[in-house]
């Protein structure tokens, strides 16, 4: 069964996180992706090992299904072999410092000579302005994009999420930029820019937040379970901000992850207050309807935390679910490397490395019907310097010899 990006090649230039997760998925979904390292290898190669001398598994997860190639770009040989292969590639992505590839002389006007047919995608931190130099990381992101000042408690500092949003988030957004201009590609015959901050990523994914920004010129947010507004959107810890009311409430036996998130919707609030031991809510009118119980939420909870501790969440879950209420546990990191219907599924996936032997990674979370993913392992650094420079490109042995001799790979 063929793949859905076979036959496109990506020439990834890309290190960390939020270029190899782009990079990664169109690997997953069938493309060639190449990706080229200095001949000292993506820094993440090194950092936080668990085992001596072995890839980590940051690199090993961000890195499945791609071949790699070592190349000096800054020496004039890597300059020419460089261009050589962006002429062969469909697809370039690169995620350096602002700037970086220009100073070498591939600026956009370059590239598209020597391959019209090229998208050339871009992650940077920020867009164009004011912010355009600045260094971005994760939590930079998230911290100007609008995710730290709204996560947290109401008295409690911002927060960052765990989820990488700035990195990987900015990662999907630019697969989504790649695959929309290869489908243009197919009318117009030409590649074009593809570029992506993660500010701007962050943003996209908090625009409910900004939606709520702009309701507060007209009073007070109702679905919030903050007492005081300011004139910015608040921190509302668990809640969702949205229509649906719902907080994570605590099971036994009382461990850091012995919670449920449950959401209190009208037609559940009957089944809820039978469940907890409390039926007569389901009729008082203090009680009863969403209106009556919008400015006790907080009473709400506490009442199905006070029968939800009693019990496993599992139970808990069991019990909600038979009613279908909405609910979910929050499941430890532990908890989801080990479930195994997400192992069956493949979403957590197995992977085995000739070096560090069987690892565990996420798969690819898309599922195609007639496109099924294979989830690869990372590879080497250089493994396939060979297999591109001499099968591909055509170089001999002694070119080989003569350009590893010189550094150049």
């Amino acid at each position: 069964m063929s793949k859905a990006l076979e036959g496109v090649r990506v020439l990834d230039m890309t290190h960390v996180q939020s270029g190899p997760s782009a990079t990664q998925i169109l690997g997953w979904l069938g493309a060639d992706v190449v990706k080229l390292e200095a001949p000292t290898g993506d820094i993440t190669r090194r950092q936080l090992r668990d085992l001596p001398d072995v890839d980590s598994l940051y690199f090993t997860m961000l890195n499945g299904n791609k071949r790699s190639i070592t190349l000096n770009t800054k020496s004039e040989e890597g300059k020419r072999i460089f261009l050589d292969l962006v002429k062969r590639s469909d697809v370039l992505v690169e995620n350096f410092a602002p700037g970086a590839l220009d100073r070498m002389g591939f600026t956009w006007e370059a590239l598209h000579e020597a391959n019209p047919r090229l998208i050339y995608a871009s992650i940077k931190g920020f867009g164009p302005g004011a912010y355009a130099d600045y260094k971005a990381y994760e939590v930079i992101a998230q911290a100007m994009g609008g995710s730290m000042s709204t996560t947290g408690f109401e008295n409690g500092p911002p927060t960052a999420t765990g989820a990488q949003i700035g990195d990987s988030g900015t990662g999907m957004h630019t697969v989504a930029g790649i695959l929309a201009a290869l489908y243009q590609r197919t009318r117009t015959g030409q590649g074009q820019r593809v570029q992506v901050a993660m500010q701007d990523s962050v943003l996209n994914l908090c625009r409910v937040k900004l939606r709520d920004q702009q309701r507060l010129t007209h009073g007070p947010l109702s679905e919030y379970p903050n007492e005081d507004f300011g004139d910015e959107v608040p921190r509302s810890g668990n809640a969702s901000g949205g229509g649906q009311p719902g907080w994570a409430v605590r099971t036994a036996p009382g461990g850091p992850n012995d919670y449920v998130y449950v959401i209190i919707q009208p037609a559940g609030w009957e089944h809820i207050s039978r469940i907890i031991g409390r039926p007569e809510l389901a009729t008082d009118p203090e009680w009863a309807t969403p209106e009556a119980r919008l400015d006790k939420l907080d009473k709400c909870f506490e009442l199905i935390e006070e029968w939800s501790s009693q019990l496993p969440k599992w139970d808990v879950l069991a019990a909600l679910n038979e009613h279908n209420i909405p609910c979910g546990p929050i499941l430890s990191t532990k908890e989801i490397i080990e479930d195994p219907t997400l192992n069956e599924n493949g979403i957590v996936a197995t992977v085995d490395h000739p070096q560090r032997g069987t690892y565990k990674t996420v798969g690819l979370p898309i599922r195609l019907s007639d496109s099924p993913a294979d989830i690869g392992r990372s590879p080497l650094l250089g493994e396939h310097n060979t297999q591109v420079y001499q099968d591909e490109l055509g170089l001999t042995a002694e070119d080989m010899h003569a350009l590893k001799a010189n550094g150049v790979i």
